[in-house]
């Protein structure tokens, strides 16, 4: 058994999209839209591991305001880039491009080497080895 895909919505599918491709090296499938119902969506596949469904409906409504504090349901994604100089690296890179760093580069408690960062929309992403 594994994870196929997890879903995001999004009220910019193109800047989350441009978000995944450009710092984690995601691969996107054509868009799908359905007219009718005016969903669209891509799914966002990456070399190894799960799927990114990312997700387009006006009717969608926001699921919290501070990406700094705590929700219930599904709180991170957790992206592993292979070393801790990576790690270093892409955090430093999303800091000068004016994303937000939610917890700087460390060891946690569990022994993950990781930082966390805010996507375009808040989503928390773990960035570790």
């Amino acid at each position: 058994m594994k994870i196929e895909h997890l879903a995001i919505w999004t009220d910019n599918i193109e800047k989350l999209k441009a978000f995944y491709e450009t710092y984690f090296e995601a691969r996107s499938n054509q868009k799908y839209i359905n007219k009718n119902t005016m969903f669209e969506s891509y799914f966002l596949s990456f070399s190894e591991g799960c799927r990114i469904e990312i997700m387009q409906k006006p009717s969608v409504q926001d699921k919290y305001e501070d990406e700094s504090k705590n929700y219930k349901g599904l709180t991170h994604l957790a992206v592993s880039v292979g070393s801790e100089t990576k790690v270093l690296s892409l955090t430093n890179r999303l800091r000068e491009d004016g994303y937000s760093i939610l917890s700087e580069p460390r060891v946690t408690g569990d022994g993950y080497f990781e930082s966390v960062i805010g996507d375009p929309d808040g989503n928390r992403i773990e960035i570790t080895v």
